[in-house]
């Protein structure tokens, strides 16, 4: 019995130190597996990490975390480097980037960081006015699309006022926009706002406004003549002067860069009527001097006078009494109906002066005279009216 017990006690014994060794040796070696590992301190798309590991090289390294690289990928230090302790490593992985340029498109892989960087990896020049979209300084991101819009020079005339400027709008709806350029209802462009703009085009802004004006006119009055048997044949007396009236037009006025291009009449009003002259003109004619056929010393009568020049159409520059008017301009001479006036009378005119009567005329008949002048400017302002005349002899 005392036999059985100690082999027993050999066999569990021996099972128990058999076990404490496996234990020790598979401790002993985990121990050892992990004090022969390196430590690497390496940075993973912009995070730092620290690791241990038994690779031999970074490409082994990469193996065993389970990264797959691509060939545009960054790596420092090169992936057949040997892996030693404190080893730095840097991966930066690349991104897929589509680059637009007008109708031209491109897709590449990159480790730039930034748009800005990217375009000086690609040796993409951007100039002052192009537009990059997102803009230079955002951070690159996987399958982002990045578009540039190149400008180009226009002539852009607003109200009349021209400039030049840079444009990448692809239709004047957009330029103008671009521009800050606001449109009332009325203004107008031209091309218009669908059209696509071109290179060196001229875009022009109409400004169009509507007004009103109102204008004050005066009403011109009439002259009434009425017969008066009481007064001598040819002459006149104002029974009554003449006032003018007044009118309102209200006019609404298109302007176009501040210049009146349309007025159209909207209504009108009568501020105040005209009042017509009234005039009595003589009817009475006296036999004694009409038969005589002369005119009587000192005798005063009134006339209608009118003027005229020696270059009148019709006219030769010389009197029915022979006078060269166009060699004596200064001369005073009247024409006349020499069976009122005989030619050679000395006659005093009022208004104009002394003279003789030297001339004739087929439309100088019965009560009236023609002026003569040595310019048309003077022979206008005398124009046509009523004159008191003295026979002087």
């Amino acid at each position: 019995m005392k036999n059985l017990f100690s082999k027993s006690f050999s066999k569990k014994k021996l099972a128990v130190i058999s076990a404490s060794f496996l234990v020790f040796a598979a401790v002993f070696g985990i121990f050892l597996f992990e004090t022969t590992k390196k430590t690497v301190a390496i940075t993973l798309d912009g995070q730092k990490k620290v690791i241990k590991t038994h690779a031999k090289t970074i490409q082994d390294l990469f193996d065993e975390l389970d990264i797959s690289l691509h060939s545009k990928d960054y790596v420092f230090p090169t992936l057949n480097t040997e892996v030693k302790d404190n080893l730095k490593i840097v991966w930066k992985p690349a991104k897929q980037v589509q680059v637009v340029q007008g109708k031209e498109q491109k897709t590449v892989w990159t480790t730039a960081e930034t748009v800005k960087d990217l375009l000086l990896e690609q040796k993409i020049i951007i100039n002052e006015h192009d537009v990059v979209q997102p803009k230079p300084e955002e951070a690159i991101k996987n399958k982002m699309q990045i578009g540039i819009k190149r400008a180009f020079p226009l002539t852009l005339v607003d109200g009349g006022k021209k400039q030049q400027v840079w444009s990448t709008s692809t239709t004047v709806a957009d330029f103008l926009s671009q521009q800050g350029i606001t449109l009332k209802d009325l203004d107008r462009v031209e091309p218009k706002l669908h059209e696509t703009v071109k290179k060196n085009a001229v875009v022009n802004v109409i400004r169009v406004e509507k007004v009103t004006d109102v204008v004050e006119e005066p009403i011109n009055f009439a002259v009434v003549t009425k017969k008066d048997a009481n007064l001598t044949k040819g002459s006149e007396k104002v029974i009554k002067e003449g006032e003018q009236g007044l009118l309102t037009k209200k006019y609404e006025v298109v302007l176009e860069n501040g210049k009146e291009v349309s007025r159209t009449l909207i209504s009108e009003q009568k501020i105040k009527d005209k009042q017509d002259k009234i005039v009595a003109v003589g009817t009475k004619v006296i036999s004694e001097q009409v038969s005589r056929g002369s005119a009587e010393d000192g005798r005063e009568f009134y006339v209608n006078s009118t003027a005229y020049t020696a270059s009148c159409n019709g006219c030769s520059g010389i009197t029915s009494s022979g006078i060269n008017l166009r060699a004596n301009p200064n001369v005073k001479v009247i024409a006349v109906d020499p069976r009122v006036i005989p030619l050679g009378t000395k006659v005093y005119v009022e208004g104009y002066g002394y003279a003789v009567a030297a001339d004739t005329g087929s439309a100088i008949n019965g009560y009236k005279i023609d002026v003569f002048f040595p310019t048309n400017e003077q022979a206008y302002r005398w124009g046509n009216k009523m004159v008191k005349i003295k026979v002087l002899n």
